[in-house]
């Protein structure tokens, strides 16, 4: 069990808020200008760390925001001076779906530290721990907190023998916490009741985190009863960017865990001025509040995170079938059996879907297949968890010979590379970025300046913010509740 103060179990909290949930929520789109008046109050609330940059804020923020992310860590540690930041990666994958070279892997965990961060939080989409033999190592070299994640998913091979099995693992490579990552908000009361403490035991004294997803509507109440079984950290998004796709809302698990016995030590008050400001961002810029999503059974099948879903719709809609995406979905879970269980994550995810639109739309099943999925099939990514079909594996591998080496083995360094083609650089930080993205995509970076903070939340008295939101198209009726905590 977790710290015990007063004769309680104490939990705490990992806020999501300005990575995980606005990336399930916004599609990754909030600014590091929306953070300034948000992360010094997410600061003073007193958690265990604050989620930052990992997977697609990294990408995002290159590709559409054009802001460096190198760049946005050092400006919220300049911001958060309490709390540590978090940056989240895909253990040998980094921030992309490419594999990266062991030095590329070991110099990403350097400028992590570098810029600001203290907490880190790898993860293996396979959860083939040789794929985070180099991350862990690497981060605890520079300084790290560090804490792996083993992927939670549904099938007759991902047991809790498997998972206390993969947590052995993990903890053996050095890291400071576990956590089980639910990307598909999967998990459920029920399974939790074992899970729980098959890997608490694994853990022994190493603190348990839980970081679930609410697709499913479950995971507020889960996370409540993992917390009676073992679990010593949640994730939790602030209310307004919570549910949905997103994260269970710390204020109502905060009450809940207190109700049911639970020291939870945070001050709800900054949280509280944080969902507000959310409020009005969400209003100004035409973005989308969490909602609690009703059960739906059939995601327990297909597994695929809401985000995906509406994406696929969206492009199946101009060629005049979206009407299948029920059979692409049903698809997706025949794909997903055929290919051994891959779990629903990035960039798994993808690639089942990728081949679950052409086995539907195409005239015979795994006609086309691509790359990745070949790739996949012959162990370039990792340990595959469940049998393929021996006919099937030689349809998709065409007479290529599967590998059972570590997939980093497998790739030559890539700094001396990087620096010969693409040199010379400012920093390191900028070598990374040309490792990571096209000349086209770096140049575009650049070009685009230092990132501007000036977002009007950071100035501007929020009375005055909050009314210029009931003089917005759609909004029927306001009420300002006055707080003296909420003065800008």
């Amino acid at each position: 069990m977790g710290a015990v103060k007063n004769g309680q179990k104490t939990i705490r909290l990992v806020d999501v808020t300005l990575r995980d949930a606005h990336q399930c929520l916004w599609a990754t789109r909030m600014t590091t200008a929306m953070m300034a008046d948000l992360a010094p109050r997410l600061d003073r609330a007193g958690f265990e760390a604050i989620d930052l940059v990992g997977g697609a804020v990294f990408d995002v923020c290159v590709r559409y925001l054009r802001e460096d992310p190198w760049e946005r860590m050092r400006i919220l540690s300049t911001w958060v001076k309490n709390t540590p930041l978090i940056v989240m990666t895909r253990g040998q994958s980094l921030f992309t779906f490419e594999f990266f070279p062991d030095d590329i892997v070991e110099l990403t965990a350097q400028r992590i530290f570098a810029n600001g961060i203290r907490y880190h939080t790898p993860y293996d989409a396979l959860n083939d721990m040789r794929n985070m033999a180099v991350p862990v190592r690497a981060a605890k070299k520079c300084g790290l907190y560090t804490a792996g994640g083993v992927v939670y998913t549904l099938s007759p091979v991902h047991t809790d023998d498997y998972y206390a099995r993969k947590t052995r693992e993990l903890i053996k490579l050095g890291v400071d916490a576990v956590y089980i990552k639910d990307p598909s908000g999967l998990l459920t009361p029920e399974r939790a009741h074992t899970l729980v403490p098959a890997l608490k035991a694994a853990c022994g004294a190493l603190p348990l985190h839980l970081h679930s997803h609410c697709l499913t509507g479950l995971a507020p109440y889960t996370a409540i009863r993992a917390a009676e079984l073992g679990v010593d950290v949640v994730h939790t998004a602030t209310s307004t960017l919570a549910n949905g796709a997103s994260h269970p809302a710390t204020e109502s698990f905060v009450h809940n865990a207190r109700r049911d016995g639970f020291t939870v030590p945070l001050d709800l008050t900054p949280v509280a001025e944080v969902a507000e400001r959310l409020r009005y961002i969400a209003a100004r810029e035409g973005k989308p509040v969490g909602h609690i999503a009703e059960h739906d059974a059939f995601h327990y099948e297909h597994q695929m995170p809401g985000g995906m879903v509406s994406n696929l719709k969206s492009q199946l809609a101009p060629l005049g079938i979206a009407h299948r995406l029920p059979d692409v979905l049903e698809e997706a879970a025949r794909v997903r059996h055929d290919l051994g269980y891959p779990i629903i994550v990035s960039p798994f995810a993808q690639f089942v879907m990728t081949q679950a639109v052409l086995n539907v739309m195409g005239k015979e099943r795994y006609a086309t297949v691509p790359d990745e999925v070949r790739k996949y099939v012959l162990g370039y990514y990792g340990e595959i968890a469940g049998p393929i079909d021996p006919n099937l594996f030689d349809r998709i591998a065409k007479g290529a010979a599967p590998t059972t080496a570590r997939p980093g083995d497998l790739i030559e360094p890539g700094i001396p590379r990087v620096r010969r083609e693409r040199g010379p650089f400012a920093s390191d930080d900028d070598l990374l970025l040309a490792a990571f993205y096209s000349d086209g995509q770096y140049q575009a970076l650049k070009a685009a300046g230092p990132i501007k903070t000036d977002y009007p939340l950071a100035s501007t008295p929020l009375v005055t913010l909050l009314k210029e939101i009931a003089l917005r198209p759609g909004i029927r009726s306001f009420h300002i509740i006055k707080r003296p905590a909420l003065a800008a």
